[in-house]
């Protein structure tokens, strides 16, 4: 069975098709796959990228059921692992710059092309990251966390610095665990109480409702919420000579005073997806136990439970940092 998205506010369960596995291909049995935020957006039809129908699912927990020839000898059926979910095509600007994260052309696994919320998926052996000494809900967080951790990279982090994250849904929790891993320090704003309460438990320095942020001073800003009042919150409360990093997708448009994009003279960056290396320090922070990452598991559900899981979640998005759907390899 897979889990489909064939319109806005349509989801269900269908019969899948058998998946083979090809040259240069690995077989992956699913054991969890993510619900993200740009899934929810995809059933309310507010994903300008998607294409309906659409299987969804990119942050992915699996194991190697089998290979395909010119696989590398490394990679053997019965490793657990985890997928880079994006595509690059190799020509483009970003990609000729080694930016594949923003390949003009990508796509990304459950939003431009089918995902993985289904018993197994084929994918390019190249897109496998194996992760040994983290468990199978681990993995399928590495993926959101990954994406976090970029903008951090995006921000030029380093320990000197502090840095004011605005939002911690998933990805802003990424960020908040790229900079603490850099051994920087980290002020977080949000509007939910028990998120903020939830970050100082990790590590962050300071802790503000959005109405009550003032006399803070950042070296760095990343803003991973999206939304035109966010967009400009960090325009106003950069440093001057600070970075800011945007995350998150303001889809109206946003109106600046831009005089501060000269005075302040900002570095203004966007950071999207994540590369190879982001996998990688997502990886080794969280087998070195710097985290705990239980309080991100808001449920775990049977794909059965999908349709009126999503339901739920509209009703009290701030509530979510995580849905895990179970698949273990699941035909039907």
């Amino acid at each position: 069975m897979a889990l489909t998205i064939s319109s806005p506010g349509t989801i269900s369960l269908i019969p899948d098709e058998d998946v083979s596995v090809g040259a240069g291909e690995v077989l992956l049995q699913l054991n969890y796959v993510g619900f993200c935020g740009s899934d929810l957006s995809t059933f309310l039809g507010k994903n300008p990228l998607v294409k309906y129908p659409v299987i969804p699912g990119h942050e992915i927990s699996a194991v190697i059921h089998a290979v395909g020839a010119d696989v590398p000898s490394h990679l053997l059926p019965g490793t657990p692992c985890t997928v880079h979910p994006y595509t690059s095509c190799g020509k483009c600007t970003a990609c000729q710059k080694g930016k594949t994260n923003a390949c003009q052309f990508n796509q990304t696994l459950g939003v431009q092309r089918d995902g993985a919320m289904r018993g197994f998926i084929a994918v390019p052996w190249q897109k496998v990251i194996l992760a040994p000494g983290l468990n199978a809900q681990e993995l399928a967080m590495v993926e959101p966390l990954s994406v976090g951790y970029h903008a951090v990279s995006r921000g030029q982090v380093s320990e000197k610095d502090t840095v004011l994250i605005i939002g911690l849904g998933m990805i802003g929790v990424g960020v908040l665990f790229g900079v603490l891993s850099r051994g920087a320090k980290a002020i977080v704003v949000d509007q939910d109480q028990r998120k903020l309460d939830q970050a100082l438990q990790w590590g962050a320095s300071e802790a503000y409702l959005s109405a009550n942020v003032k006399d803070v001073s950042p070296d760095v800003i990343i803003e991973a919420v999206g939304s035109p009042v966010t967009y400009r919150n960090a325009i106003d409360w950069a440093p001057f000579g600070g970075r800011v990093v945007y995350i998150g997708y303001a889809l109206p448009e946003v109106a600046f005073e831009t005089r501060w994009f000269v005075q302040k003279e900002l570095d203004i960056k966007g950071s999207r997806n994540a590369l190879a290396e982001d996998f990688e320090a997502v990886v080794n922070y969280l087998r070195a136990g710097s985290f705990d990452l239980q309080p991100l598991i808001s449920k775990i559900i049977q794909p059965e439970d999908a349709a009126q899981t999503i339901q739920e979640w509209i009703k009290s998005p701030g509530d979510i940092y995580r849905i895990l759907v179970q698949w273990n390899g699941r035909l039907s």
